[in-house]
């Protein structure tokens, strides 16, 4: 099982037009990748977060998530990335136990 953690922050009065083009993005990655196990979006609470949205990303193998980065990455650049301050982090985790 490979997690992916990945965060982006979102230009300030853009909000509202990244949750619209993740109501779009997320449903299809659900979808259209049987090797996603999960693909949740999520945003953080708080001033200072705000504008954080945080990926949590559950795939079967290292291939489901190579699979997920060839398929994502035009809807992102596209719908997504232009509502971001440049740059993400990304954290790819493997369970310990």
């Amino acid at each position: 099982m490979v997690i992916q953690i990945a965060t982006f922050k979102v230009k300030e009065g853009m909000m509202e037009e990244a949750i619209e083009a993740l109501k779009e993005i997320v449903p299809k990655v659900r979808e259209s990748e049987p090797g996603c196990l999960q693909y949740v979006a999520l945003t953080v609470k708080g001033r200072k977060n705000k504008n954080s949205i945080i990926f949590y990303e559950n795939y079967k193998d290292d291939e489901a998530l190579q699979e997920h980065v060839k398929n994502i990455g035009p809807t992102l650049a596209k719908k997504l990335l232009p509502l971001c301050e440049p740059g993400g982090d990304f954290k790819t985790c493997f369970e310990i136990i």
